[in-house]
């Protein structure tokens, strides 16, 4: 959510910034939100005129009364009881614009960098740099659940019984290479400097709220019946919300959080949800990085984030590019944002492994997380960033690390956590 401020002083760049995103549907919105801001304040005004009145009418009974003017006191306690009543209308009016200001300001999108590409959608995101050579064998590589199942790894038609379609089982040592990969990414950021945490894997809705935009919420999240609580889709969702309504101490930032969940999303839209493989799922498991610092602080930040990425798959042998997300492709509350993508030697071009993110301070203002410093309250931005999210990333691992006979060679990052496991073999 943008300053109102940023309305008041300067309609025409969030109306451009609207443009910008290829939403025209709410450009209405800005001239509704000053319309019903120009009411809010003059009620505001009005109740606060009322109140000094008020005031100064108290202290006027009681003068009156040193006086044993009584009769004279009694009509001024009248006038009062006339000014409460006009407040607890005013009130009421603030409370109800106050209201509706609130519910068209959270729909109007942040203020993106200056640096985004505009464009209507990922079709137009912008190859930013490679790192690592893509490399294609001169043998075959099959699908990745079909290398999964000859490895005895993947068990997609129990998973189907039990849960339906966008489910799995992983087996043996593939569940073992999932594991390794989501413990080897806690040490990267913990190496990093970052704090390790594991956060609540459910939230309520005023978090869900605050952390993103309605669009999102209605095609990621699953409810829990009859329960203000949301399965999160992601650990940035609880991360960010556990320092709602918070004054943070200027000289504790920036906070560097590395954090696990596993992740649920309901996947709606035009991609569906794959009959074979693993690449987009229901559930899976994830390591994200998260800052919250000083806004001046935050693009140093952003572009650390997205390198630490780039570091941790290129430590395990696979190609990766980074790519900037143009205007249509940003989520309302993003100001910048890019996507890594790792390469594919089966299907010879690259696919999204992660995404890192500046959110300026809009789900701060949101959440009401603030800092104190030298100069008063400040809104806090913050930051999130994929270290890995499985099975998505172990795809591009097996991919890249692939051999003709069927095997699985074992990154060297990977083999203390895998017992010294070199190649994993298809059982016989």
């Amino acid at each position: 959510m943008i300053d109102i401020n940023l309305i008041r002083e300067n309609k025409d760049l969030v109306k451009e910034n609207i443009k910008k995103k290829f939403q025209d549907n709410k450009l209405p919105l800005v001239d509704e939100i000053l319309e019903l801001d120009k009411q809010y304040r003059e009620a505001k005004q009005k109740g606060d005129n009322l109140r000094a009145l008020k005031n100064n009418k108290s202290a006027e009974i009681g003068l009156l009364m040193r006086e044993g003017k009584k009769e004279e006191a009694e009509k001024v306690k009248s006038e009062i009881a006339g000014y409460a009543n006009e407040m607890n209308e005013l009130e009421l009016v603030e409370e109800k614009l106050s209201t509706q200001i609130k519910e068209k300001m959270m729909v109007i999108p942040n203020i993106i960098d200056d640096s985004v590409p505009i464009g209507k959608d990922d079709n137009e995101n912008v190859e930013i740099e490679k790192f690592g050579d893509p490399v294609v064998p001169n043998y075959e590589i099959p699908y990745h659940a079909d290398i999964l199942e000859k490895l005895n790894g993947l068990d997609k038609v129990s998973a189907g019984r039990t849960s339906g379609n966008g489910f799995y089982y992983l087996m043996g040592d593939i569940a073992r290479l999932h594991s390794a990969m989501i413990s080897y990414a806690r040490d990267f950021m913990i190496d990093k400097g970052f704090t390790y945490c594991v956060p609540p894997f459910m939230i309520r809705s005023d978090v869900v709220t605050g952390v993103m935009s309605f669009e999102e919420m209605d095609a990621m999240m699953y409810k829990i019946e009859n329960e203000d609580l949301y399965l999160i889709g992601t650990s940035e969702h609880s991360m960010i919300g556990k320092f709602k309504d918070q004054i943070i101490k200027e000289s504790e930032l920036p906070l560097n959080l590395t954090s696990y969940s596993p992740c649920f999303r309901k996947e709606v839209g035009a991609h569906g949800i794959e009959e074979r493989g693993i690449y987009r799922v229901h559930q899976f498991e994830k390591q994200e990085m998260v800052v919250l610092c000083k806004p001046e602080d935050s693009m140093d930040w952003y572009h650390k984030m997205w390198s630490y990425t780039v570091e941790f798959f290129r430590s395990l042998d696979v190609p990766v590019r980074t790519l900037e997300c143009c205007s249509g492709d940003l989520a309302d509350l993003k100001v910048k944002s890019c996507d890594i993508e790792a390469w594919s030697p089966r299907q010879q071009k690259y696919f999204e492994v992660g995404s890192c993110s500046t959110l300026g301070d809009a789900q701060a203002r949101r959440l009401g997380i603030r800092a104190k410093g030298d100069i008063g309250n400040y809104y806090l931005h913050t930051l999130n960033n994929t270290v890995l999210a499985t099975p998505r990333g172990m795809i591009a691992v097996i991919e890249n690390n692939y051999n003709e006979d069927g095997s699985i060679n074992v990154p060297q990052a990977l083999r203390p956590y895998m017992g010294g496991k070199e190649i994993i073999e298809p059982q016989k």
